[in-house]
């Protein structure tokens, strides 16, 4: 490993790519996606077919619930040691590739597929580690994907991590170098996913990238952008997929138990695979998640929500407020004075209380058309979020510790990571 990046907590990695695949066929997204929109899902089944796909090589959570799960678990896991068997993939020792994606809106993300140390990662409220979560962390939504990854030979990212690199110094000069780089895949991606590009590093670029994360640890960086000295350095800060990095670090943890630490420092399962983004990168958007309830009675619902903050009203004025929408009915919900610095706030702690108190259960969902939809079915309750600035996030997490979970997320589903390299997590 290039020494480089010892003190980074992110590293190249042997990269596992597939070859002689129809990539369009091969790269799917994101499981925590479309989870109330089984219809998607099965549109995604029908366009893979019989073709090696990562739709056989991971868990859609829409399937969570699913009577036969552990039947599913098995065959993924079966799968991924078919595909190492037959040799489906081919590998990039010691590599980073250069993403370009674009997104439904037309405009191109770039990123920096690399892998990072769980041991420089703590989700953890407050934690002062180079790796850190951005909102808190459900444990409950750990164990089913734990399942999943525990027996995994390989393991395939949707995990996000962000930089606070306003200079753009990480990943820019990637982008004017593009043209002259080995090209690793091009294709468009399914279900209106738009289109990705991955490029190699040379060794070269790869020493420029460690240096340039380097500058950004320095207590320099810290003072310019949050106004602390000695503060411990917030480096990578997850964007998407928190709780898939925080299975990670679970099962890795499971595997040290009971070895020294010359063993597990040496575990494969020590590194996730991640893609790293510029927070200030111009097609970078923070989209509001918002809530659906469903088995709630809605007029009930509203009227405990008045009882929890008794100076709410229904239409728009100053304070947190919100959408919401039932049956036929929509409108406005403001919470002056509120005690929380974020509407999300205000809302998961009602809600929170609520479910515990009356059942029901909660979705996270992308997008207001669906909100919209699903809300106005019989039982439901929909609510639509304002979105967070994504300038708020360095600097909250690093003052104030985590956000509230679900608080943000970057892009709309279809912009989500798909699944595209791999990487072996065992001998």
């Amino acid at each position: 490993m290039n020494k480089k990046f010892e003190k980074l907590g992110f590293y190249p990695a042997d990269i596992l790519m597939p070859k002689d695949c129809d990539m369009t066929k091969w790269a799917v997204v994101a499981c925590d996606q479309f989870t109330s929109e089984p219809e998607y899902w099965e549109a995604v089944e029908k366009q893979v077919g019989d073709a090696p796909s990562t739709l056989r090589l991971i868990l859609p959570e829409a399937n969570l619930k699913a009577p036969n799960v552990d039947e599913l678990i098995e065959d993924i896991n079966a799968s991924m040691k078919k595909y190492l068997a037959d040799g489906v993939f081919k590998t990039l020792s010691d590599s980073l590739i250069y993403v370009e994606r674009e997104q439904s809106d037309g405009k191109i993300r770039h990123g920096l597929v690399g892998m990072v140390d769980l041991d420089a990662y703590d989700f953890t409220p407050g934690s002062g580690a180079l790796i850190r979560a951005t909102e808190a962390t459900v444990q409950d939504r750990i164990p089913p994907r734990a399942r999943v990854r525990r027996n995994a030979p390989i393991e395939l990212p949707h995990v996000m991590l962000l930089i606070d690199n306003p200079e753009k110094t990480v990943i820019e000069p990637l982008t004017a170098a593009a043209d002259s780089m080995e090209v690793v895949y091009d294709f468009d991606l399914m279900q209106n996913g738009g289109h990705i590009k991955g490029y190699k590093l040379s060794n070269a670029q790869i020493s420029a990238v460690a240096d340039a994360l380097t500058g950004l640890c320095s207590d320099e960086a810290q003072m310019a952008k949050y106004n602390l000295s000695g503060a411990a350095p917030l480096l990578f800060a997850v964007g998407d997929g928190n709780h898939s990095l925080a299975t990670a670090k679970a099962c890795y943890e499971e595997q040290k138990k009971g070895k020294t630490p010359e063993e597990y420092l040496a575990l494969p399962a020590r590194y996730a695979l991640v893609e790293v983004v510029n927070n200030h990168d111009d097609a970078l958007q923070f989209e509001p998640i918002h809530r659906v309830l469903f088995g709630v009675k809605p007029e009930h619902l509203m009227a405990e929500m008045k009882k929890f903050y008794p100076d709410c009203y229904e239409g728009q004025g100053e304070g947190h407020v919100f959408a919401y929408n039932y049956a036929d009915k929509s409108g406005f919900i403001t919470i002056p004075h509120p005690e929380k610095q974020l509407c999300v706030a205000s809302v998961q702690t009602f809600l929170d209380k609520y479910l515990k108190e009356f059942g029901g259960e909660v979705d996270y969902i992308h997008g207001d058309e669906v909100v919209d939809e699903l809300g106005s079915k019989p039982g439901n309750f929909g609510i639509k979020l304002p979105a967070m600035g994504k300038e708020q996030l360095f600097k909250t997490v690093m003052a104030d510790g985590v956000l509230p979970r679900k608080t943000f997320s970057m892009g709309h589903a279809q912009d989500k990571r798909y699944y595209i390299e791999a990487r072996k997590i065992v001998k």
